[in-house]
């Protein structure tokens, strides 16, 4: 076999190593974020009574927002811990899959409702919440930013890296749509075998967290296997260590990042905020709740059928035509969903539009090739740090998420 066809296979299993690694870790990130606060407001408190069960879910609701907000200025700091590690599996690899099992493990333990104590003991239910959610959101992100900064250390070239975020995309899709898919029949079917009873309880929801955990574990696993970091002049050229006022200075004064940050900040608002509460329109507006698989089946369809298009198109299209055309369809989405909710066949089509992600490439693309352009400025090169800014937003738009849809839960009653 030549040295080219070696080259070949082993970057093909590079791809498709580093496409299954975001399958089970988008999965794992739309339960914490979206599935995690419907189960907190339906699951955790049930046989309490309504008012002290209100009381709860507005404290675990306010706890969560005020933790990942707090947290916002954590995640550059995580970052500076991947970029200085030093292992020889690298120094992305041990902080995928440490990160991985130890916040499964700690995600497990709040589907517990930490093992019944808010029954018997609320206070101290609380103040055990915060120290574990915190640690449960630290080793996350902790995964997090090494599986996304690993992709500027993987290749140096832009069109390969489109491959690799694509890739990580597509899967991604999957398998945060997926759980649209599963979580009904799955919550009901395990909470009916266990309770006799046909409702999402908290059977159900632990089974369901089970699974994806052992899913997200399985693989960060394959990503750690399938992949190599690669050591070029460029990447070996850079300053080793970074301080502590480098890590927001590779930030503040990258200038390539400032904007397309805003862009996904706007976009990752949207787009999380609308997933938060498609579940009860479904449940309570609709009233069908075993048909929001139908939510998953079109962003799962979508985004099998987009993500794996966007390097192609890249090749004839600028980036910023594709960010154009991925936010008119994510307006468009909007139009149909306020004005047109009576008629099934234009809410599905707007399903659709919602899922056509352009916009959420085009900005995560041009993050990772920013690495380059601050290493050039500063002579340090943060690829970690930088795309820290990432999870920095998606934690901010998840507090964002988790306090209205909580907000609305008790609102509503």
């Amino acid at each position: 076999m030549t040295n080219s066809h070696k080259n070949s296979g082993k970057q093909i299993i590079s791809y498709a190593s580093f496409c299954l690694g975001n399958l089970g870790h988008a999965a794992f990130y739309g339960v914490m974020s979206t599935y995690f606060i419907i189960f907190i407001t339906s699951g955790m408190f049930s046989g309490l009574e309504q008012s002290v069960a209100d009381k709860l879910i507005g404290l675990i609701t306010g706890l969560m927002v005020v933790i990942r907000i707090v947290e916002l200025v954590i995640d550059p700091i995580l970052g500076n811990i991947v970029d200085n590690t030093k292992t020889r599996w690298g120094k992305f690899k041990p902080w995928i899959f440490l990160g991985t099992v130890v916040s499964a493990v700690l995600l497990l333990i709040l589907f517990t409702g930490i093992f019944g104590l808010a029954q018997s003991n609320w206070i101290l239910f609380a103040i055990l919440f915060v120290i574990i959610y915190i640690g449960f959101d630290i080793f996350y992100s902790l995964s997090d930013v090494s599986y996304w900064g690993m992709v500027p250390a993987l290749s140096e070239d832009s069109h390969e890296r489109g491959i690799y975020t694509s890739l990580g995309a597509f899967s991604g899709a999957i398998g945060w749509n997926g759980l649209a898919i599963i979580v009904v029949p799955l919550v009901t079917g395990v909470t009916y075998a266990v309770t006799g009873k046909h409702e999402e309880g908290a059977p159900g929801w632990l089974a369901f967290a089970a699974v994806i955990s052992a899913l997200a574990i399985v693989c960060a696993i394959i990503v750690c296997l399938g992949t190599k970091e690669k050591h070029n002049l460029i990447r070996n050229s850079a300053k080793q260590k970074t301080t502590l006022p480098q890590v927001f200075s590779a930030i503040f004064h990258n200038d390539q990042i400032l904007w397309p940050s805003l862009a996904y900040l706007v976009f990752s608002l949207a787009n999380t905020i609308t997933n938060g509460v498609l579940f009860y329109l479904y449940k309570f507006v609709i009233g069908k709740p075993g048909e929001f698989w139908v939510v998953g089946l079109a962003a799962t369809i979508v985004g099998f059928c987009v993500s794996p298009l966007f390097p192609v198109l890249n090749k004839y299209i600028p980036r910023k035509w594709l960010f154009v055309a991925g936010q008119t369809c994510m307006i468009c989405a909007y139009l149909l969903f306020i004005f047109c909710r009576d008629n099934v066949v234009l809410m599905d089509l707007g399903l659709v539009l919602f899922n056509i992600n352009f916009a959420q490439l085009v900005t995560v693309l041009t993050l990772t090739d920013a690495i380059e352009y601050g290493q050039l400025k500063s002579g340090q090169r943060n690829e970690a740090v930088v795309l820290a800014v990432r999870p920095m937003i998606d934690k901010f738009t998840g507090a964002v998420s988790n306090a209205l849809v909580g907000y609305v839960a008790i609102a509503a009653g």
